[in-house]
């Protein structure tokens, strides 16, 4: 007698129902299953696209926050430059402070300080454009802008000055160039320039930092690799 060969009342246990060989609720069993499969194959399905997404738009917040940073490095070259042109003998144009009319990115207050830095009085100053600087003073940026959305603050640093291939003895000409001497002409400044991006609303900041190096002459600011 096979399992499900109906059973005479004489020959069926008590323990086993009428519905021992009933099959109806196996497709119903086996139906859900396969709903909660697909359900869950869905659910982390769009919870990974969830989560590119996020990472894609972190991605891009941070690119903005950098290029946002990275426009007042040249804004922070281009300070040094116009203070360094002999006919502005070391003192920084009016156009480019706040005070200004459209106002400059170089805060008045700080016109003193960013100035002597420049011409190296001091060089390597210890000011920092954000949070606490190492004497425990508050920054003092030398330069704020607005990018976007982005309040940018630059802090510009003179290292030191380093002669230029082909100056000083060698004054004949070479495979670095032609001597031109050992006068300031011959010499360029490198400056490191630092700037932080921030958006208050996310919470979102860029910082870069970058080396020129500026001739004396005002001739222009190269940035170094």
């Amino acid at each position: 007698m096979s399992d499900c060969e109906p059973m005479r009342s004489s020959e069926r246990p008590l323990e086993f129902p009428d519905l021992v060989c009933d099959e109806r609720g196996v497709a119903f069993l086996t139906v859900m299953m396969v709903l909660i499969l697909l359900t869950a194959i869905g659910v982390a399905a769009t919870t990974m696209s969830g989560m590119e997404n996020n990472m894609a738009g972190l991605q891009r917040t941070m690119e903005t926050s950098t290029q946002a940073a990275e426009s007042c490095l040249g804004t922070g070259a281009n300070i040094i430059l116009q203070t360094m042109l002999p006919e502005n003998g070391g003192q920084l144009p009016v156009s480019l402070l706040d005070s200004f009319s459209p106002p400059g990115p170089v805060p008045s207050s700080n016109q003193t300080i960013l100035e002597n830095e420049i011409i190296g009085q001091p060089e390597n100053n210890i000011d920092v454009a954000f949070g606490i600087g190492p004497t425990g003073l508050p920054a003092a940026p030398n330069l704020r802008m607005t990018v976007g959305s982005y309040q940018v603050v630059g802090d510009i640093d003179r290292l030191y000055v380093k002669l230029k291939a082909g100056s000083g003895q060698q004054q004949n000409a070479a495979y670095e160039g032609a001597g031109v001497g050992a006068g300031s002409s011959g010499s360029d400044v490198y400056f490191r320039i630092t700037c932080i991006a921030t958006n208050a609303a996310t919470g979102t900041e860029g910082r870069v930092s970058a080396l020129y190096a500026c001739s004396f002459t005002g001739d222009g600011c190269q940035k170094q690799p």
